[in-house]
């Protein structure tokens, strides 16, 4: 069932979003706090900074992207339900951020360093910890760092915690729910509580929600029609590896070649008249 926009927290993806674009110190905190770095300045780019440089046109929403003073980029995702392909999802994150910075006219040697960061609620890795930090490396000898300046980082709340700074214990705490209390997890608390309150974000979220109602119904019924047409055909393979109709008739009626059509009969176990 989906939340009402009063209920929305900070771990929703529509709220994560508006609290850490509109408070750009917040967001430097939070940076801070994960990194352990220092960042002098965060700027955002654009809002809601869409990246689409696929042949077919397939680009990526990235959740938070911004690039500090220090020539970083960082992105960070808010991931509230277990998913096998984070890893894959990394790697074509940073491959797109990496063909924005040159479409953008950087040298190979002027991109970036990139910080991709997932928020999990879950352990990606199931291995208890609660930091998890990637760089490339030489299989053969581990002190060797490729030193490509592309760092992946997932952020597991429910590991253990036991070397953690106090701050990031309490923002763990919030993160899964439980009484917490220090100087970020009362601003992101504050904010959350006045977003709830932003008309504006209220109907926004509402349109968005009714978009992807909609994407979803139309997917539904494209699904029912497909299923359809492909029990026609079912019906069609029948009855041409009984002899009871023509395969020229069958493929007009197919609307595909008779080639085609002979194809997808044996595909799905039919035999061909003799």
């Amino acid at each position: 069932m989906n939340k009402r926009y009063a209920e929305l927290d900070f771990t929703d993806d529509f709220m994560f979003c508006k609290i850490l674009y509109n408070n750009p110190e917040i967001t430097k905190e939070l940076l801070e706090l994960i990194l352990r770095v220092r960042i002098a300045r965060v700027v955002f780019p654009e809002k809601q900074k869409q990246i689409e440089l696929t042949a077919n046109g397939r680009g990526i929403r990235l959740d938070v992207y911004l690039e500090g003073d220090d020539q970083t980029v960082y992105d960070m995702e808010m991931q509230t339900t277990p998913q096998g392909d984070l890893a894959k999802r990394t790697r074509y994150y940073q491959g797109m951020i990496d063909l924005n910075l040159i479409e953008r006219g950087a040298a190979f040697r002027e991109l970036k360093k990139t910080y991709i960061i997932f928020i999990c609620l879950n352990d990606p890795f199931s291995k208890g910890r609660s930091i998890y930090t990637f760089e490339n490396r030489c299989n053969e000898d581990l002190s060797i760092r490729l030193e490509d300046d592309a760092y992946k980082v997932f952020i597991n709340p429910a590991g253990d915690t036991t070397d953690l700074s106090e701050e990031m214990k309490e923002f763990f705490k919030f993160l899964k729910k439980e009484p917490s209390d220090s100087p970020l997890v009362n601003k992101i608390r504050d904010e959350v509580y006045k977003a709830r309150r932003h008309k504006e974000w209220e109907v926004e979220f509402m349109t968005l929600l009714a978009r992807d109602q909609m994407n979803q119904d139309i997917g539904r019924a494209e699904g029912r029609a497909e299923g359809l047409a492909e029990g026609g055909n079912m019906k069609l393979y029948e009855l041409v590896s009984n002899n009871m109709l023509s395969l020229t008739n069958a493929a007009e009626s197919a609307g595909v070649s008779v080639e085609t059509f002979k194809n997808n009969m044996l595909t799905c176990g039919f035999n061909l008249p003799e």
